[in-house]
């Protein structure tokens, strides 16, 4: 029988671990309680042992799927959007997203996108080897299964109010991680509730990709200069545990991404490189392609950011479309 770690939190506030692939392992869902039902915060990847996870999670906090009257999704990524449809198909609960992070879902998973072909295209202009490049497209499709079926959205609008499990919630939002993310935020509590903006121990994933925010570390880390200004006690994050070190992790963040342009920058110097060979730089150990795509889009992400402050440029050989980067001419360190 597969029960998922319960830990019940103040306010009204359970943690449920829902199984995900390594190395993560586990996603934190959020049940909020109130007596016209309950509310769910990023119910997790769909499959058969999640779902099975939830119904047994339901059980043992005394409900049933009936009982579920909302989903609130923070942001499109499978691990956190994925289980929502299915919710949807099962109580008739609303979804709750930002019309950003919608559009999102589709441009990955819609019916129509082409996002599995443009992406592998795009990663071979950046240099990424065709043995790796060939596997792209279907990697992409296998998360298919996990956001199905597509719910019918209820459009969240940032600064808007919503009652939630008995507590007021304002909106935010912010990008980077992912386009149109939603935080929610409780000013009498000191609570919020943010999803992958920010996260313990771990720097959420920063990501250039053809079709989405065509700057995302630089609405990453203005999102957080703005997390930031919010008084918060405690932070519900979407992986790892709860923490009361909000402003000191932001400025971590901040800190991390600011010394990685630096890295970048110093690479680009020496030499102009491609996307894929600074990725190789940064991330030094084995990875999976999973963990490759990520951490291609992510060096790519902050190559982009160097090329907005004008420290840049990309060039495109006439030849074959493939991509480089060099610093520029305006460098004061290349003079």
């Amino acid at each position: 029988m597969s029960i998922p770690e319960i830990t019940t939190w103040d306010h009204g506030i359970s943690q449920v671990k829902i199984s995900m692939s390594y190395p993560l392992r586990w996603v934190n869902s959020y049940v909020l309680h109130s007596s016209s039902g309950i509310v769910i915060i990023d119910p997790g990847p769909r499959n058969s042992v999640t779902e099975v996870e939830w119904k047994n999670a339901l059980g043992k906090l005394g409900y049933t799927l009936e009982d579920v009257s909302g989903i609130f999704v923070t942001h499109h990524h499978p691990d956190h959007y994925g289980l929502a449809g299915w919710f949807q198909s099962q109580c008739n609960a609303k979804v709750y997203m930002s019309q950003r992070a919608y559009d999102e879902s589709l441009l990955m998973w819609g019916t129509d996108t082409d996002i599995n072909v443009k992406l592998t295209l795009w990663l071979q202009q950046h240099g990424l080897p065709d043995e790796l490049a060939s596997q792209i497209e279907q990697h992409l499709l296998d998360f298919i299964p996990q956001v199905s079926p597509t719910p019918n959205i209820t459009i969240v609008e940032r600064g808007s109010h919503l009652e939630l499990g008995g507590l007021s919630w304002l909106v935010i939002e912010t990008g980077g991680h992912a386009p149109g993310h939603l935080s929610l935020y409780n000013e009498e509590l000191g609570i919020m509730m943010c999803g992958d903006a920010v996260l313990p121990q771990i720097s959420p994933n920063v990501s250039l990709i053809p079709g989405s925010d065509p700057e995302p570390l630089y609405s990453f880390m203005s999102g957080l200069v703005r997390l930031k200004q919010y008084v918060v006690n405690q932070a519900f994050p979407g992986h790892r545990e709860p923490f009361s070190t909000f402003h000191k992790r932001i400025e971590d963040l901040l800190l991390h991404h600011e010394q990685r342009l630096i890295e970048v920058d110093k690479l680009l110097i020496q030499s102009p490189q491609n996307g894929y060979e600074i990725c190789k730089t940064l991330f030094r150990n084995k990875l999976s392609l999973h963990q490759m795509r990520f951490a291609m889009c992510e060096a790519l992400a902050h190559i982009q950011e160097l090329v907005r402050q004008g420290k840049a440029q990309s060039l495109v050989s006439t030849v074959d479309g493939s991509i480089i980067f060099t610093a520029t001419n305006k460098h004061p360190c290349s003079i």
